[in-house]
């Protein structure tokens, strides 16, 4: 079964006014896409990336159709990319309000053995791109978020607990909570929350690079109390609920988007 976004209430337009950045959207069955949907239809106007040439066909009309004031490429291992488009940012804004992180990266022979396996750059590159990469784009977004903000990074069950076949990705989602963690009580002071958000397993072209993912979302199914995959909007609307004055004293946390499968053993 799946979740029918279709028949929830057209929400409130909570974020009007504030500016989104949206990193990691590859095309309409992205998480990052989700989000920025969700924000889209809750008023929030957007900035969004797209990785590089090849990207771009499949994401310049999901920009389109989300009227993004800003759509830049952006490589994080490409040196100057990403202070390009923070520097777009605060041109045509003037401030941040939401920094979305929704990428991650691991050589594809590094990702299908065993941690033990797993080459030291490899793990060094997964790493970088999948972890390292939200700290420097924390560190340019705080200074544009003068009046507070948030930031959120995805992370997977698999940073928690053993889940087979997703390898070395596990400890660098676990570090990418702890840098949520650390992040949210170094930017407290300046009123910038920050989340890992954990959804359930997602048919998303990332997914499709595990192996056996589809026993993943069958036992996610049997293992969710409520019987159901989430799906990309589920995410969205947390993110935007978490990202709204509703949520201002929220922070550092790890949010579990997967229907409560993580509390069944």
């Amino acid at each position: 079964m799946s979740t029918e976004t279709s028949n929830l209430p057209t929400p409130h337009r909570i974020l009007a006014g504030r500016r989104a950045l949206v990193v990691g959207i590859a095309n309409d069955q992205s998480i990052a896409y989700g989000c920025a949907k969700a924000f889209h239809e809750v008023g929030a106007e957007l900035a969004l990336t797209y990785l590089n040439d090849k990207a771009q066909p499949h994401v310049e009309p999901l920009a389109r159709e989300l009227s993004a004031r800003l759509f830049l490429p952006l490589d994080v291992t490409a040196p100057g990319q990403l202070e390009a488009v923070f520097d777009a940012v605060r041109e045509t804004w003037g401030g941040l309000d939401i920094l979305v992180h929704s990428i991650a990266y691991a050589p594809k022979e590094d990702l299908k053995g065993g941690l033990l396996d797993c080459s030291a750059e490899g793990f060094a590159r997964a790493m970088d791109i999948s972890c390292h990469s939200f700290i420097r784009m924390a560190k340019l977004a705080a200074p544009l978020m003068a009046d507070g903000g948030a930031m959120f990074a995805m992370s997977y069950l698999g940073a928690d607990r053993v889940v087979p076949n997703y390898n070395v990705m596990g400890p660098v989602k676990a570090a990418l909570e702890a840098s949520c963690r650390y992040l949210a009580h170094e930017l407290g002071p300046q009123r910038i929350r920050v989340h890992a958000l954990s959804p359930g397993p997602l048919m998303t072209r990332a997914a499709s690079g595990l192996k056996d993912f589809d026993r993943l979302l069958n036992d996610a199914i049997s293992r969710a109390p409520v019987g159901e995959l989430v799906d990309i909007m589920d995410v969205g609307y947390t993110c935007a609920y978490l990202a709204s004055p509703f949520a201002r004293r929220l922070t550092g946390s790890t949010l579990y988007i997967d229907g409560g499968a993580n509390i069944v053993a």
